[in-house]
């Protein structure tokens, strides 16, 4: 943006009446001592962590999500990332493979490797995670609608590798709810959806018992432009209705429950986000208990950030470094268990080398040498984090008694209640920026005239064509009968509301691809129409 553009003045910091946070929480200037029972972390309700020790004995696992274009390129980023440290792999899947098309589907042209990797078959799973033993390493795969397709990928190439599956690790997040209020890669609509995501619970809770089966995202809810306080209620909203949804089914809550993991943004507002991370551990640790739940590994909230995209500018890029290193701090003293940094340069592209690099060393730098995880909730007994935690946990409940009443998360989707809270927000969010009463360094305060030409990390379009020649190559040389009567029995399981997860497994060792398993429930299911 050039510096000739004129803004309207910002107002001084000293004729302001009222300090807010984002969530319109009135800050105040002096707080008092807090009345707050002794809390040990480790201990119900978890306010200060799920762990005694917290980072002192172990620190939070490291992720860099990566993926683009084919398997084989993003296999090369993987094992440069393993080099530099990272501690966990993050897979980013391409649009067609979120909604379950194959590369070759008219659906996909244009869309294939650009925002992640394309995965068809086995045979690029196989690619994708070549000379990576998965028994090693901690896998999250960002993936919901076809969810249950990747993690049978996974599985069936773990038992090629010849691995225990017991030790098997990772995440798959498999969170439609939040998909039909804010991101839209839904292919089927909310009851059937509920069912494949409970064969999920029921079948990792049997057979491989690490992996954790849902990660519940408030990310992509706070993407589309909600308040923290939002993303707070309406995530442990839909929590509460995956857990709702497995005790109809029969499932045992301190069985499931304990595979349950969640996945928040965190934002530039440092301390409330510290207060939404605390608080968060507090409310689904009551929920759980008043759900059933007896065991602490159930009651506790375990979960992933990753820092904000939406607050990244491609105006000055180098400044998203400071951002992203104020949100991985308060990611930090919020406790989390895991955690991804975003490139700087993410507002204008897929991320360089270069860009995911700093952002992987930004946690390393905090982990080594800012002294933050030396000690367990340092900011435990803070007046004014206290005091935020305790009301950004009272806003959330708001919420969730008003969802409550409209018989809970899936019916306040389906009647948008949801989606026009997180709108409304969106929007008044945007009027502050446009009026100067919200400053966004380097857009509407303290611009310079710049080069925008920098650096880009572009997918040639040519990868579609690479990705057919696979396909074709796969359906040449497998087992046709024997995959078409293996999609048969899906669709009629499906069907009959019995456990799928077997037979996809099986069905994708036969390499069956990604998109003839979705078809199969498009059959069965039709396609959600908003």
């Amino acid at each position: 943006m050039s510096s000739s553009h004129q803004q309207p003045a910002a107002r001084p910091r000293e004729s302001k009446d009222s300090f807010r946070t984002d969530s319109d929480i009135e800050i105040r200037p002096v707080y008092p001592q807090p009345e707050k029972e002794n809390e040990p972390p480790g201990e119900f309700p978890f306010t200060r962590g799920i762990h005694p020790n917290m980072y002192r004995g172990k620190l939070w696992t490291m992720r860099q999500y990566a993926g683009f274009s084919t398997a084989e390129e993003s296999n090369k980023r993987y094992h440069y990332l393993l080099s530099q440290g990272t501690t966990g792999l993050s897979v980013a899947f391409d649009l067609p493979t979120q909604i379950g098309y194959d590369s070759d589907h008219d659906f996909a042209e244009g869309e294939v490797g650009k925002v992640g990797v394309a995965i068809d078959t086995l045979k690029d799973m196989e690619t994708l995670f070549d000379g990576i033993n998965l028994e090693d390493i901690s896998t999250s795969m960002t993936i919901n609608a076809t969810g249950f397709i990747l993690l049978a990928f996974y599985i069936a190439l773990a038992k090629k590798q010849g691995a225990d599956l017991t030790r098997l690790s990772g995440t798959i997040q498999n969170d439609i709810l939040k998909e039909y209020a804010a991101r839209g890669t839904y292919i089927y609509p909310p009851k059937p959806s509920m069912q494949i995501i409970t064969d999920v619970f029921e079948y990792c809770s049997r057979e491989v018992p690490r992996w954790n089966t849902i990660s519940i995202s408030g990310y992509h809810i706070r993407e589309a432009g909600a308040t923290a306080v939002q993303e707070l209620a309406f995530t442990l909203a839909n929590g509460k209705a995956y857990l709702q949804a497995a005790i109809d089914k029969g499932l045992d809550i301190d069985v499931f429950g304990k595979r349950l993991s969640f996945f928040f943004n965190a934002h530039n507002n440092l301390f409330e986000e510290v207060a939404k991370f605390r608080a968060a551990r507090r409310m689904w640790a009551k929920i759980t208990q008043s759900m059933g739940a007896k065991e602490p590994r159930t009651q506790m909230l375990r979960f992933h950030t990753q820092t904000g995209g939406s607050t990244l500018t491609a105006q000055q890029p180098q400044n998203n470094i400071s951002r992203v290193t104020l949100q991985a701090l308060a990611a930090v003293l919020g406790g989390t268990q895991s955690l991804h940094t975003n490139g700087f340069d993410e507002a204008l592209s897929l991320p360089t080398e270069e860009a995911a690099r700093v952002a992987l060393r930004t946690q390393q730098i905090i982990a080594a040498e800012s002294g933050v995880a030396d000690t367990v909730d340092p900011l435990e007994g803070s007046h004014f984090v206290e005091s935020l935690t305790d009301e950004v946990e009272a806003k959330a409940w708001e919420y969730l008694e008003k969802i409550d009443l409209m018989g809970g998360a899936v019916q306040a989707i389906e009647e948008g209640y949801i989606q026009r809270e997180i709108a409304d927000a969106a929007y008044r969010y945007q009027q502050a920026i446009e009026a100067n009463e919200k400053i966004i360094v380097g857009v509407n305060q303290y611009e310079v005239d710049e080069d925008m030409a920098s650096e880009v990390f572009r997918v040639d379009d040519s990868i579609r064509q690479v990705q057919i020649q696979k396909i074709r190559q796969v359906k040449a040389e497998r087992d046709a009968g024997k995959v078409k009567s293996l999609l048969d029995t899906i669709e009629h399981k499906a069907a009959a509301n019995e456990q799928i997860m077997p037979t996809v497994i099986e069905a994708v060792e036969n390499y069956a691809t990604l998109g003839e398993i979705s078809d199969c429930l498009r059959r069965v299911f039709g396609e959600f129409q908003s």
